[in-house]
């Protein structure tokens, strides 16, 4: 499934993408456990498949599997169906698929072209550090542009979000514990970023990490390796590269992350970004007031975001 968060009538809900429409999952179940016959099928719907969700990935693969089989309820009754369960993505407004996650974790100097435009050497260990939701924009959402800086960067990502709690996962299993892959711009401050040895203030300003425009489930997308990732500016080439050329692939990640910490459903991970960024490049280049910053990659789709002024 290709997993949405999306704005209806002043609430945020969580929905799946098929075609052009958008399937309300809570509402799907809940039309199917009452056509069932189930008794108090509105708190079992609310419990198993709720309308957040963070909520929503901490029932695991149940609440997964019963999502499944309530959309395809939900496309074959939909006549039926008293609830507002189908919308036309034209009238919802879609929003990153992960709206509070309790961690973000970012990797960096992860793709080898981009540790050496960087000038420094391959890591032994994955450089991580933090960004926060106050972050997180949709991907109908412009990227603000603060006067605090003159150096707006972007940095194309390839994101997993966890599916279950994870403490000290070998390789060999990590993938069970991903509910699905997603794309962000891990836009940044490069001199806030740069005037400190810490990154973390270049990096938490708000709307600084444009996220989706979906979740593909990891059932769907089961190979995080292999994966074409490009990022282009106005129609112009910036970054391209592909996630086997991670250093710490998604499992090492998983892997060496669940040892530090343990890691929620609905935690989001970026896995770092390839060479080619603007601060990089020579000349330098930054993103300014009217870009249209797009990153596709293969297998999940695009995210298109444009740059605004903001005070």
């Amino acid at each position: 499934m290709k997993l949405v968060s999306y704005s209806t009538a002043g609430a945020v809900r969580i929905g799946c993408i098929n075609g052009e429409q958008v399937v309300d999952l809570n509402y799907a179940c809940l039309a199917q456990l009452e056509a069932d016959g189930a008794i108090r099928a509105k708190q079992i719907a609310e419990a198993f498949v709720p309308a957040n969700m963070v909520e929503f990935l901490q029932g695991g693969t149940e609440s997964m599997e019963l999502a499944k089989r309530a959309v395809d309820y939900a496309l074959n009754h939909v006549d039926t169906i008293p609830y507002p369960v189908i919308h036309n993505t034209e009238d919802v407004k879609i929003e990153a698929p992960v709206l509070n996650p309790s961690k973000i974790i970012c990797v960096g100097h992860n793709y080898r072209e981009h540790i050496l435009e960087m000038k420094r050497e391959l890591p032994e260990f994955p450089v991580i550090f933090a960004k926060y939701p106050n972050t997180i924009i949709g991907p109908q959402d412009d990227i603000p542009y603060f006067s605090i800086s003159e150096q707006l960067d972007y940095e194309a990502e390839f994101v997993f979000v966890v599916g279950k709690r994870a403490r000290n996962v070998s390789q060999a299993d990590a993938l069970d514990y991903v509910a699905g892959y997603t794309i962000a711009n891990d836009v940044t401050y490069r001199d806030i970023q740069r005037r400190t040895i810490q990154w973390m203030q270049g990096k938490a300003v708000d709307g600084s990490a444009p996220m989706g425009p979906w979740m593909v489930t990891s059932d769907e997308l089961q190979d995080p390796s292999g994966l074409e990732v490009v990022l282009t500016v106005n129609g112009e080439e910036r970054q391209r590269s592909n996630t086997a050329n991670l250093v710490f692939t998604v499992q090492r990640l998983v892997e060496f992350l669940s040892g530090l910490m343990t890691l929620e459903p609905g935690d989001v991970i970026l896995t770092g970004t390839p060479g080619g960024v603007g601060f990089a490049r020579d000349p330098q280049v930054f993103l300014k007031d009217g870009d249209v910053v797009r990153i596709e990659i293969d297998k999940i789709g695009a995210l298109e975001n444009k740059v605004s002024k903001a005070n």
